[in-house]
């Protein structure tokens, strides 16, 4: 399979617009085209011993759930250890391709995946995506009439202003005189300058400003607020979670005035590192990889109890399901295997 055919079909079953606008997400290695991709290599953190592993398996590019180049690189020498990533990727023909956040928002990600692990619930975004590409253009939409006379004096001073798209005109009856609607979508800024220029004469009437809200996009967005079918005991919920997560012990916090016997009916959850998105959340678990000293605290004191995985632990058993989508979206076109190496790097000693 072609590696941009495959890196298109990647963004079409999650569109790099969902991810947070702080990420660096997509194609981030690209060995010289053409570039035929026969076996894709699934990590949740790209590390020099998976790197090796990439390698040894022949993989043609890697799909790291975590992206190996974040902060800019300024050089790509064998200094440092993500430098050396890229130089052994193009060394051996392996582009490198990231989804991150992307794949926390979609339906079919890892925190849909993550709230399996709580048992029959149903679940909604925490903070819901909306349609990157609607509407196109402005923040604001604003509509008002003009006399036909006028019409060529208002359009060229609106034609003036920066940042206005969308302009149209169209016949209108106002008060019984014939008139001309004009409709225009503006920036916030360009706003300012539109009201101004329409304040400071009498050449319209009947002026509307509507706020342009992009539509929320369905089960897509980050974190998750859970409801469960039957409340359960924190203690029973730590069980299910462990088990889910194939993990020995996790670590937890319980809420002020709670018992691990204490039921639990809603729980919000956030894979990877889940302060920003729970925070505020009504709940009565918060379910997450990591978070701050104080942001625990501020859940116990709030009667929230608090259950941390380790960051990447609410992350990679992700992959296993991911493989079997994946395979199923390419169409069993290409081989796709994941890592034995990747692991989480906290180990309890």
């Amino acid at each position: 399979m072609d590696l941009r055919e495959l890196v298109s079909a990647l963004n079409d079953f999650a569109p790099l617009s969902l991810a947070e606008n702080w990420d660096n997400v997509g194609l981030l290695v690209e060995p010289s085209p053409p570039h035929t991709v026969n076996t894709l290599f699934l990590t949740n953190d790209l590390t020099e011993e998976v790197m090796e592993e990439a390698v040894q398996k022949k993989a043609d590019l890697i799909l790291s759930y975590h992206p190996p180049i974040f902060a800019p690189l300024k050089r790509v020498t064998w200094k440092t250890w993500k430098e050396r990533l890229v130089v052994r990727a193009l060394e051996h023909r392996i582009g490198i391709y990231s989804p991150h956040t992307a794949y926390d928002a979609i339906p079919h990600g890892v925190n849909n995946w993550l709230t399996k692990g709580l048992g029959a619930c149903t679940s909604v975004p925490l903070h819901p995506s909306t349609a990157p590409s609607y509407p196109a253009e402005g923040t604001h939409r604003v509509e008002f009439c003009t006399d036909t006379e006028h019409l060529d004096v208002v359009l060229s001073k609106i034609k003036d202003i920066q940042e206005i798209s969308c302009l149209t005109t169209s016949p209108a009856r106002v008060e019984g005189e014939e008139q001309t609607r004009v409709t225009l979508n503006c920036s916030q800024k360009a706003l300012l300058e539109v009201v101004a220029l329409l304040s400071q004469n009498s050449l319209h009437h009947k002026t509307d400003i509507l706020l342009l809200q992009k539509p929320l996009l369905p089960r897509t967005g980050m974190g998750r607020l859970c409801t469960l079918s039957e409340p359960v005991s924190l203690s029973d919920i730590i069980e299910r979670i462990k088990s889910h997560l194939k993990l020995p012990h996790i670590r937890i916090a319980v809420g002020t005035g709670k018992t691990l016997e204490s039921p639990v009916k809603k729980a919000a959850l956030c894979a990877g590192s889940g302060s920003s998105v729970l925070k505020g959340t009504e709940a009565d678990l918060y379910l997450t990889g990591e978070m701050s000293h104080h942001d625990v605290l501020d859940a116990v004191a709030n009667g929230i109890s608090v259950i941390l995985c380790e960051h990447s632990n609410t992350e990679r058993g992700f992959l296993s399901e991911l493989h079997d989508v994946l395979a199923t979206h390419l169409q069993n076109k290409i081989n796709i295997i994941v890592s034995e190496k990747d692991r989480d790097p906290l180990q309890v000693a």
